[in-house]
């Protein structure tokens, strides 16, 4: 996928996001959108740098970024879930 199809991807996450939080009435729905998306790439990032302590890693690609992204903390919990089983 060419960056500009990532950026697109990743800008249209963000303006959902931002609808959704704006539609539940928060104060800040594009700070919160950003910081929704920042947490789950926060999230993967502390999953593989703990990876020598724990021995649970999950393989950084291009669909693993998108899903930390998009998903946050349950989607990276769910990759951690599906790694477990296949």
């Amino acid at each position: 996928m060419p960056w500009w199809g990532i950026a697109a991807v990743l800008l249209g996450c963000f303006v959902l996001f931002s609808l959704i939080h704006y539609s539940s009435h928060k104060k800040h729905p594009m700070k919160s959108a950003l910081l929704s998306m920042i947490i789950g790439f926060l999230t993967l990032l502390a999953v593989n740098l703990t990876s020598g302590f724990t021995n649970v890693s999950v393989p950084v690609s291009l669909l693993s970024f998108l899903v930390s992204v998009i998903g946050g903390v349950p989607g990276v919990t769910l990759m951690l879930v599906l790694n477990l089983f296949f």
